[in-house]
């Protein structure tokens, strides 16, 4: 197909998203940016966040690794159900209960303002990686089906899209995002469905067909039963569960959606639904795997990994799959990014500039600096962006569940020492301690065969980071009482449950 017409559909695209943008950012204030002014609908909420929550890397790179892994990512999936699980009786209580903006005003309530800062900074560390990575894969791919042969730079390419994000969040925020992020995962799942029906359709095969050649060829395998493997399933599980408590429940973006919604039992109801939806869309995009390994000796395609999806369909299948492809796939590119930029920039105004407490600024000075931030961050994208074209990794996923372990690790510590004990921390050495933990598991890594023999560290890299920061956190605090939060003497697990 045209490269010239792909590039039309794009901008069609691109001027719906400013069309929804535009009716719902009318009248918006700082609360709407940050939280929705607390009144989004929870259907939406959760639906949206689907897109939210797989991006264009799932999109790609899901399908992409099941030649190498089958679909043990469902060991992972396991894991996430018992994560969101906690998120929603455990943590959803607790931001409700003390009315938060900023997940991580919590720290600040309970262990003091350098853990406060400390948990902001990890976070935008962390959201700054893993997003620009997704950015760049999808990029990358748009680039190479359509750009490379129209002479449009890949840095070019990355301006032109970030430009298009700021244009419809820089306004409406939260507000916004709700809506187009619906409207994005409709369009990426319909496009999900659609590729699965013409495989099937292509080589003539029921489900259950397709299923037992997977089984056949080692494409349908789940569990890893060694356990000096890093996909060992108990370990994928159980870093499953805390990938989800990280990533999720002590994540600004995930939870600045979630607590627009209006009470908590609404908000509950959004997080359980998400989760049932993912599970069903992961184990979707696994099988679309399964497909895309079958055809391709059908159709002589000698790509893997990242690049198999898109160059089966723009190589091998019909037009309109193409254009169907194309629509998915920046689907999955626009809420990975707007949703980030849009968490970014209120962690920074809320929890770094201390926005929201100034009284020496008017609301139009509060604005003003809230959208310095958001095109800053903007610009630090693109950048970041042209890093990860140097790295080029051929996995993307990997890539970025590795930086996950490394910077959600002393969120997990720090969230975890503040609801588990009652203890006074010595708030100056908290900074040490959250990059303490990282650096401990980078010298574990990189001598694990000296040190582990046999055995290899895999996405239990965040739980051992999490600990580590947990002990530190310990050994600088001393016994005492946490400050009284609602009802509770101290938050402990006594939580609504």
């Amino acid at each position: 197909m045209s490269p010239a017409l792909l590039l039309c559909i794009l901008i069609a695209y691109f001027a719906l998203l400013l069309g929804v943008a535009w009716a719902t950012s009318r009248d918006a204030t700082n609360d709407s940016f940050y939280i929705g002014n607390k009144s989004s609908n929870w259907k939406l909420v959760a639906f949206g966040m689907v897109g939210t929550t797989l991006s264009g890397v799932t999109f790609i790179s899901v399908p992409g690794a099941v030649g190498r892994d089958g679909f043990g990512y469902m060991q992972i999936l396991i894991g996430y159900v018992i994560g969101y699980i906690a998120v929603a009786y455990i943590l959803l209580p607790l931001y409700y209960r003390l009315k938060l903006t900023s997940i991580y005003d919590y720290l600040n309530q309970r262990l003091g303002r350098r853990a406060y800062q400390s948990g902001a900074s990890f976070f935008i560390i962390s959201r700054l990686l893993g997003a620009t990575a997704r950015l760049y894969l999808v990029v990358n791919i748009l680039q190479a089906i359509i750009l490379d042969s129209l002479g449009v730079p890949f840095w070019l390419t990355t301006l032109v899209i970030l430009a298009m994000i700021l244009m419809y969040t820089y306004q409406g925020g939260v507000k916004t995002i709700v809506w187009t992020d619906t409207l994005q995962t409709s369009c990426m799942l319909f496009g999900l469905l659609a590729c699965i029906a013409i495989l099937l359709f292509q080589m003539d095969l029921s489900v259950g067909q397709s299923l037992a050649q997977m089984q056949e060829r080692g494409l349908a395998r789940v569990f890893t039963t060694s356990f000096d493997s890093p996909n060992f399933y108990l370990k994928q599980i159980v870093a499953g569960a805390f990938i989800v408590l990280a990533m999720t429940g002590m994540d600004q973006e995930m939870m600045q959606k979630t607590i627009s919604v209006k009470t908590l039992a609404d908000s509950q109801k959004n997080l359980l639904s998400l989760t049932v939806i993912l599970f069903v869309v992961l184990s979707l995009f696994m099988f679309l795997g399964g497909l895309l390994y079958l055809y391709a000796p059908v159709v002589g395609a000698t790509a893997t990994g990242d690049k198999l999806f898109p160059a089966i369909v723009m190589g091998h299948l019909p037009a309109t799959l193409q254009i169907i492809f194309l629509i998915a796939l920046i689907s999955a590119l626009f809420p990975s990014a707007d949703g980030a930029i849009t968490a970014l920039t209120s962690t920074v105004c809320i929890d770094l500039l201390g926005l929201t407490r100034r009284q020496d600024l008017t609301e139009q000075d509060k604005v003003r600096w809230r959208q310095r931030v958001h095109l800053g961050f903007a610009l630090l994208f693109l950048v970041l962006v042209m890093a990860f074209k140097w790295v080029d990794s051929p996995s993307m996923i990997g890539v970025i569940l590795k930086v996950a372990s490394y910077t959600y690790g002393p969120l997990l510590g720090l969230f975890a020492f503040g609801i588990l004990t009652r203890r006074t921390l010595r708030d100056r050495w908290v900074p040490l301690v959250a990059v303490g933990g990282p650096v401990i598991c980078a010298f574990l890594e990189y001598n694990q065969t000296l040190l582990l023999g046999s055995y290899r560290l895999g996405l239990e890299l965040l739980m051992i980071n999490g600990i580590l920061v947990f002990a530190g956190l310990w050994a600088i605090s001393s016994p005492g009482r946490a400050p009284h939060f609602g009802r509770d003497p101290a938050i402990s697990l006594t939580v609504d449950v």
